[in-house]
């Protein structure tokens, strides 16, 4: 499947079906990103119930710490 992540086309293998399958993927944690799917914010709770489509397009921002 073809999506786009923070404006890079990306081919996603079928088992990403889901957005917290394509965070673990990455091996970032859900407490410190941000998803936006099409142009809309997912809250955290939806992310193991929202299902990637062909061609959606999302933006994850990453807080990290530090001083």
């Amino acid at each position: 499947m073809n999506i786009i992540v923070n404006g890079q086309r990306m081919e996603i293998e079928d088992r990403l079906n889901r957005v917290d399958k394509l965070l673990q993927s990455f091996d970032l944690q859900v407490k410190t990103v941000v998803v936006e799917l099409n142009k809309h914010i997912l809250t955290r709770e939806y992310h193991e119930t929202t299902a990637l489509r062909e061609g959606d397009r999302i933006e994850i921002v990453h807080f990290v710490g530090g001083g």
